[in-house]
């Protein structure tokens, strides 16, 4: 009995490769339009920590806050696969329960807050950017800058999350010391803001924690991120190379890339269903791509020779 066919190995492997180029380019953080102003916030990349510490009668829970808004936060060394952020994680939080009583602390939780995850673990990173000055919001209007954000976490009972980044621009701030992690009492009391900890992000600017409540069907992390880059009259954007470089060759790679798919997956499929091929005769041109070795060995045989043989005369003399 004459099984039914199957789609090529090669075809199949390039079909999946296709969403998982678009899901890596899906948030640029060198390259943002909004409302025809641009911005580059590269120079902001890497990851960045945040602590939010409570107090109780015998213990402390540590809430380690890491994000990167540039790309996937790498994993730590040493730790197990599952006391660490999930991959693809832009933001998350990893919960730290200590025992003052006995000394001791153990990991309490892991959330994923923001990321592309797969089904099992939450969603996708969805982003979307917002210029303050097009706000609805006449506060946000007053103030300079844009707004990030990005889903697709969830705790583990199933509460969805989201990270919303405000990029406040201030052109000549100075950092300062970060004032002390606040305590439950502290925020119970009032003494201070809420959220807990300021972090340098060691370009002249600093990160807040707003809030992280839940809000409607969400449990919201809000930031406030104090930079020069969030300016729109910024001279020196990112790394400081030319954003329309780097986007143009970024595009041209990303369209032959395509282009050379396309014609991989087009041909492959015609020589599978046209001339029933296998292997690797189902490959566009496989005679020449196997002959490229021997080809290149023959170009360098050829230029070898004309090297050695430039300065010989052939044993005449000259007269």
């Amino acid at each position: 009995m004459r099984l039914p066919p199957h789609p090529p190995t090669a075809l199949s492997s390039l079909i999946f490769l296709l969403p998982s180029l678009a899901a890596a380019i899906s948030l640029d953080c060198s390259d943002i339009r909004v409302d025809k102003t641009a911005f580059n916030l590269k120079a902001l990349g890497g990851p960045h920590e945040l602590h939010k510490i409570k107090e109780h009668p015998s213990t402390i829970t540590d809430t380690t806050i890491t994000l990167d808004i540039c790309q996937p936060l790498k994993k730590s060394p040493g730790i197990p696969k599952d006391e660490d952020c999930p991959n693809g994680s832009r933001v998350c939080a990893i919960e730290r329960l200590t025992n003052t009583v006995e000394n001791t602390t153990r990991l309490s939780n892991t959330i994923p807050i923001a990321g592309e995850y797969s089904t099992s673990i939450g969603g996708h990173l969805d982003p979307l950017w917002e210029r303050m000055k097009s706000s609805s919001s006449s506060a946000d209007r007053e103030r300079e800058g844009i707004r990030l954000q990005i889903g697709g976490g969830k705790d583990e009972d199933g509460k969805k999350q989201k990270a919303i980044i405000e990029f406040l621009c201030s052109p000549n701030y100075k950092y300062e010391d970060p004032p002390e992690v606040l305590t439950a009492e502290d925020e119970e009391e009032g003494n201070g803001e809420p959220g807990g900890e300021e972090v340098d992000d060691e370009h002249g600017g600093k990160i807040k924690i707003l809030s992280w409540d839940d809000e409607d069907k969400f449990k919201v992390l809000r930031l406030e991120w104090t930079t020069q880059y969030a300016c729109e009259d910024a001279k020196d954007k990112g790394d400081g190379e030319s954003g329309g470089h780097w986007g143009f060759f970024t595009w041209f790679i990303l369209i032959a890339f395509m282009g050379v798919a396309a014609y991989l997956i087009f041909g492959t499929w015609l020589n599978y269903n046209r001339y029933s091929a296998r292997g690797w005769d189902l490959v566009p041109h496989s005679e020449t791509i196997r002959d490229i070795p021997y080809i290149f060995r023959d170009w360098i045989r050829s230029v070898i020779n004309t090297v050695q043989g430039g300065g010989s005369r052939g044993g005449y003399s000259a007269v």
